[in-house]
């Protein structure tokens, strides 16, 4: 059926399910896993006159440390579950543009995400990238609530 999955995290609570669940169907299928979490642009708030932005050395700094955080946490859940899998940190990619860049690269055919993240505010006005995903994809994507 599907012989290389990616799974697509971002942390939170739903995509450590969307891992656990894209796992165990990979270990079930025997199929080849790939795990990422993608990093966004850096950007800058501002606030009137006043502009707040981490120095880009700062924001890569951050983003490198917490990457490596959720990926370690992908490695211990692998582990558990009997699958070997190949991880990656995705940088400067909107999430959606991210994953389906990675699948491709990476010949996926299934695409393992949760249904939303850690977007908050930003998921009201910007939209849903697992929507996103959803539409652009040229393979199956599962959505994991």
């Amino acid at each position: 059926m599907y012989k290389n999955i990616l799974i697509a995290t971002d942390g939170s609570e739903i995509a450590r399910k969307a891992l656990h669940d894209g796992l165990a169907l990979a270990r079930a299928l025997a199929a080849n896993v790939t795990v990422i979490t993608v990093t966004e642009p850096r950007s800058e708030a501002v606030l009137g006159e006043m502009v707040f932005a981490p120095t880009v050395e700062d924001f890569e700094r951050i983003c490198a440390k917490e990457a490596a955080r959720i990926l370690a946490e992908v490695d211990e859940a692998a582990e558990a579950a009997g699958v070997q899998c190949r991880t990656a940190h995705v940088r400067d990619r909107f999430p959606a543009d991210g994953i389906l860049e990675a699948a491709e690269e990476a010949g996926c055919d299934l695409i393992v995400m949760g249904s939303h993240g850690r977007r908050g505010i930003a998921k009201l006005l910007l939209g849903s990238q697992a929507t996103e995903v959803l539409t652009r994809a040229k393979v199956p994507v599962l959505i994991c609530r």
